[in-house]
């Protein structure tokens, strides 16, 4: 019902990462080449990045000899969300050429049938450092809502789409763990014991990105400059594009790409 993307590399403008290549992300919302439900991605896009270490208001010091504790951590994410088709917003694709990421998630959306296109329901959704994205639909979204309860603090699980509960549950077993791998992989689990559905699963916490496919494509590419993607489909041609076999979670760091069972 949705395409969506994450990069993890060398910073990129969001520009080059979702406008530029043959049949990037902005394309893939009126013309996607391997979406299986749906035909058009209209109703709503978002893109979640994390600012460099020393950007400003981020906390971190521009200047690295200015503390002799630099942060552990990258900054934590900012988002930019709208309703409207993502080729609508041309000022967006203007301002996408100033902002430099080196970890990336966006989405375009087609709504789930029944479900409204408000700005709540475009992803990515956040809370504390996460970035998530759901791709897929759920044929019973008032089991998964009771099952699911939003956690504490966190607004984007009570948006009024299918997606909403999948976060919930993922956040909860995130902060539990830390392990974000396998808190995709029991959301996908856990869901499945509720309600059939398409559970092809994005997320990030700005240092790595984990991705689930569990009814939908997914593939990643890792280039010979250090960058590594996931995506729902390929946004060029390259030869190094792999696809993730169904029924797996992929798991990208700067380092390597894994990919495992989810059961």
């Amino acid at each position: 019902m949705c395409r969506h993307l994450a990069y993890l590399g060398p910073p990129r403008t969001l520009h080059e990462l979702l406008y530029a290549a043959p049949h990037s992300l902005h394309v893939q919302s009126w013309a996607p080449r391997m979406q299986r439900h749906g035909t058009v991605n209209a109703d709503g896009f978002g893109v979640g990045w994390y600012p460099p270490h020393g950007a400003p208001g981020t906390g971190a010091p521009a200047d690295p000899s200015a503390s002799d504790l630099p942060s552990a951590h990258p900054p934590g994410p900012l988002r930019y969300r709208r309703a409207m088709p993502i080729w609508s917003d041309s000022s967006f694709a203007d301002a996408a050429r100033a902002i430099t990421s080196g970890c990336v998630v966006a989405a375009v959306r087609d709504a789930t049938v029944g479900f409204g296109s408000e700005e709540s329901g475009a992803q990515p959704f956040r809370a504390d450092r996460l970035l998530f994205s759901h791709n897929g639909a759920v044929k019973d979204d008032e089991a998964l809502a009771a099952a699911f309860v939003p956690p504490p603090g966190v607004l984007d699980a009570r948006s009024p789409v299918d997606s909403a509960p999948l976060f919930a549950h993922t956040v909860r077993l995130w902060r539990a763990s830390g392990d974000l791998a396998g808190a995709l992989a029991g959301v996908v689990r856990h869901a499945r014991e509720h309600s059939d559905g398409r559970y092809n699963l994005l997320a990030s916490d700005g240092e790595g990105i984990v991705a689930t496919a569990a009814g939908d494509t997914l593939f990643t590419l890792r280039e010979p400059g250090g960058g590594v993607f996931l995506a729902s489909e390929p946004f060029d041609d390259a030869r190094g594009w792999r696809e993730v076999p169904e029924g797996s979670v992929a798991v990208a760091t700067r380092e390597r790409t894994e990919i495992h069972p989810i059961a």
